[in-house]
């Protein structure tokens, strides 16, 4: 009797999330249906990969072509959408969740095309940066995938060493940064709760920090990704010029509240920049932070 009422309650938790998603899912679904959809990317199924365990949740994203990677999938299930959001009850639903401090843990199905967007760029050694990391659910995976493994456990295990930039330490690093130092406190304990994420961070491989985020970090400079949670009038130069040479830097540009883009930079071997806009979005700014992508 007691499991079915959780069950129940869970189940309304869930409607409640989605519901208070579903305004935004119009918007974004209008966006995104424009001439710039990019090929091979499957938004039909948006707001819907849901799942009752976190596995099942990385598999629906999968079965819905949404995720298309399989070492991406590994990296996202070894790390438990759980213990990084204020709820556990919604953590598997396909929708922004609530993660304190009015920031929410974004939809599976977009950490899900920013990974994808950036996997050639997550290789083992590689330098990343995530700007807005909120939870910091998204620098862990991260921390995996250029950590030699996708369960992560730090030792560089699962590498061989391909990859690796030169360079770089062998297991590389991902710099979290964030602006609400509570929040940055906050994501240390989400990854605590994790035996192989808290190796990440305790061997230097994953680092999360307080800061602002549009002016980078200059001393860990340059990066061979950059990925930022939080929409910019316009492409912060002091990014662009810590994205390596050969780099890539995704990033939701336009007016907050209004339609935006997001936008990929590949910055070339000569440091020219070549800009794509793949899908629509709505984001707000930086400072005013409520999605963490």
């Amino acid at each position: 009797m007691l499991a079915a009422w959780r069950r129940l309650s869970s189940l309304n938790k869930a409607a409640t999330v989605l519901l208070a998603a579903s305004a935004g899912s119009l918007v974004i679904s209008r966006l995104i249906a424009s001439p710039k959809h990019p090929v091979g990317f499957s938004t039909k199924m948006s707001w819907q990969s849901h799942g009752s365990t976190n596995a099942e949740m990385v598999d629906n994203l999968m079965v819905y072509n949404i995720l298309k990677t399989p070492a991406i999938a590994t990296a996202m299930k070894a790390t438990d959408r759980a213990h990084f959001v204020a709820d556990p009850d919604v953590a598997y639903i396909d929708a922004p969740t609530p993660i304190g401090y009015n920031a929410t843990c974004s939809a599976p199905h977009m950490h899900s095309y920013a990974l994808e967007l950036l996997k050639d760029h997550l290789k083992p050694g590689a330098k990343i940066l995530d700007v807005g990391s909120g939870s910091g659910y998204l620098s862990v995976v991260f921390a995996r995938l250029i950590s030699g493994g996708g369960s992560g456990d730090g030792d560089g295990g699962g590498g061989g060493g391909s990859g690796v930039t030169k360079g770089h330490p062998p297991n590389g690093r991902v710099i979290g940064i964030d602006h609400i130092p509570e929040l940055v406190e906050t994501s240390i304990s989400n990854v605590k709760k994790d035996s192989s994420a808290k190796k990440l961070l305790k061997s230097g491989i994953l680092k999360l920090v307080t800061g602002d985020g549009w002016e980078g970090m200059p001393s860990e400079a340059p990066f061979d990704a950059i990925h930022v949670g939080a929409a910019a009038a316009n492409i912060p130069t002091a990014l662009v010029d810590q994205l390596k040479n050969g780099g890539r830097m995704v990033i939701p540009v336009g007016p907050e509240g209004m339609e935006q883009k997001l936008a990929v930079l590949d910055k070339n071997a000569d440091g020219s920049v070549v800009r794509k806009d793949i899908m629509g979005v709505v984001y707000v700014s930086l400072f005013a932070l409520f999605f963490d992508f």
